[in-house]
């Protein structure tokens, strides 16, 4: 792949890091270098991303932790693996109890949106499936930072401070109170270079480690998960729990330019990156700061949510077929579908989200696509009394409308905005990539993969480049730094352009590429965090 590395659009001052024998990228500095003396101790990439991984449950409490869903994508001898580690709704949860309750629609916090935890199960299946050492010891080092703790930094300050201003507000039940005695045990949400810890969450991290996940599912802390649900009424339960393991699918793709692009198949909205992909690869792009990039880029990812939307689900739901969908004769229907103004899609507003990615290799040729997340920063709100694990709200996107195909339903997965993402050629691994944020992820990614194939940009270029998001309908946000001249010609097509100041709504990305001859590793990471590469 022959890159621009002198191309460098965001004032970030970063540059590609380049290396032999591992890497590991990540949101937080201290997460990174976990998962790289887990490999410098003879750990592979896979044990690598489950300790930087269950390294950002505390290092990053302000979008992740044991208490939500993972995905994987998993490259090791020659082959990838996808990893679905989500969970579903409750057996009671249904319709008609939500609505029972007084709700037209499913709630953001409480009890009603809490889905099975996900994410630990996905820990212990990569660990049992192509791991290296065990999980105690791969586990070790966010056992540390919980037990004696670490300063924040920067940007995790920045919206542990949002969501402390937020949850003061709203969140005013008994159930809640655990969540401000772990998160602000001073009565405040912790600041810049402040030491924060939680001896709960490391009683919680050494029991998953010590029983590889038991406990979580079918032991103490499912007891306690249970018994917290059920003296506020609650739905999840001990038989949710144990009924639950992570399941091993098969990734899917597009060809794209001589590329393959692989995501995780639904309920993941990757299938939503590659359907803008397989529209926009019709097209010649000759230049990257165009207007015509810009507006055909924007319009195909349009297009490609309003098919998402309307179809990804839990799979076993799902009437759409992936093959038509992602083939040459589809994406050319809906590229012929773009005109010269920008169009009016399906309505509906892409929520927000609270996710971390991370990206390891190793000397070996494993490569490790990893998400996780809570949904919507903290999740639910909810904290297991003693236990520092904040419950995910992922059930807030089921539908309470049983006619659609996101219908909550119990024992079923919702869509998923979480999505790891993988590049290989010619059957070779590339490398994984992916950028966390909400609604933001296949738009990011569509980006990411378009700045690396189309226009040649370096790693951390690819990441460094203005980033737009599309919002609703002709709604479309733009970074401070982004192009004026080109906003300005966007206007002029039909765009309803805003710029934003807040960098954290436009995702947050990290890639690792490894050199075809040579295996060396480069790998970027994101400028709008507190992004980190550890390598050897």
């Amino acid at each position: 792949m022959n890159f621009d590395f002198h191309y460098h659009p965001y004032p970030s001052q970063r540059t590609t890091v380049f290396a032999g024998r591992g890497m590991v990228a990540t949101s937080q500095p201290l997460a990174a270098q976990a998962g790289l003396d887990i490999l410098k101790k003879g750990g592979n990439a896979i044990d690598a991303a489950i300790a930087t991984a269950a390294a950002l449950t505390v290092l990053e409490p302000t979008s992740n932790g044991i208490g939500g869903d993972a995905f994987a994508l998993v490259w090791t001898q020659n082959k990838l693996h996808g990893l679905n580690a989500s969970g579903p709704a409750p057996k009671t949860l249904t319709i008609e109890a939500v609505k029972a309750r007084g709700y037209t629609k499913i709630p953001a916090y409480g009890w009603v949106p809490v889905t099975v935890p996900g994410a630990p199960s996905g820990w212990v299946e990569l660990s049992l499936k192509f791991g290296r050492l065990s999980l105690k010891e791969v586990l070790k080092p966010a056992i540390e930072y919980a037990e004696y703790g670490y300063p924040l930094t920067p940007i995790l300050a920045q919206y542990w401070g949002y969501a402390y201003k937020r949850y003061k507000q709203i969140l005013t039940g008994d159930e809640f109170q655990p969540w401000f005695e772990t998160f602000a045990p001073k009565g405040r949400a912790p600041m810049v270079g402040e030491i924060w810890h939680s001896e709960g969450h490391a009683s919680s991290l050494r029991s998953i480690a010590d029983t590889d996940g038991e406990s979580f599912y079918r032991g103490e802390i499912a007891e306690q998960i249970a018994a917290f649900a059920e003296h506020y009424k609650g739905f999840i339960s001990q038989e949710d729990l144990a009924g639950y393991r992570a399941e091993w699918v098969t990734p899917i793709m597009v060809h794209y330019r001589g590329y393959d692009v692989w995501e995780i198949p639904p309920n993941g909205q990757g299938l939503v990156a590659l359907l803008a992909l397989n529209i926009v690869k019709g097209f010649n792009f000759t230049e990257k700061e165009t207007v015509d990039t810009y507006h055909k880029q924007i319009e195909a990812m349009k297009l490609a949510f309003t098919d998402g939307k309307a179809h990804i689900t839990d799979p076993s739901f799902m009437k759409m077929n992936l093959a038509d969908v992602l083939s040459d004769e589809y994406g050319s229907i809906r590229r012929s579908e773009i005109a010269a103004e920008a169009s009016l899609p399906l309505p509906y507003k892409p929520p927000s989200g609270g996710t971390v990615y991370l990206a390891t290799a190793d000397g070996e040729g494993n490569m490790v696509s990893f998400i996780q997340s809570n949904y919507m920063g903290f999740g639910s709100g909810l904290v297991v009394p003693g236990t520092g694990i904040s419950l995910q709200n992922r059930g807030h996107d089921f539908s309470l409308d049983s006619a659609h195909p996101n219908a909550l339903m119990p024992g079923k997965r919702t869509f998923h905005t979480i999505i790891p993402g993988f590049l290989t050629k010619g059957g070779h691994a590339v490398g994984p990539f992916g950028v966390m944020g909400g609604y933001m992820q296949p738009q990011g990614h569509l980006q990411v993969v378009m700045n690396t194939i189309d226009f040649g940009l370096n790693p951390q270029a690819a990441l460094d480049a203005p980033r737009w998001q599309w919002i609703e309908g002709k709604k479309v946000q733009v970074e401070p730094h982004f192009p004026q001249h080109l906003a300005h010609a966007l206007v002029r097509k039909g765009h309803q352009i805003e710029v934003v100041l807040d960098a954290g709504g436009f995702g947050r990305g990290q890639i690792i590429w490894r050199d075809p001859e040579t295996g060396v590793l480069m790998g970027g990471t994101e400028p709008r965090t507190d992004g980190a590469i550890a390598a050897w």
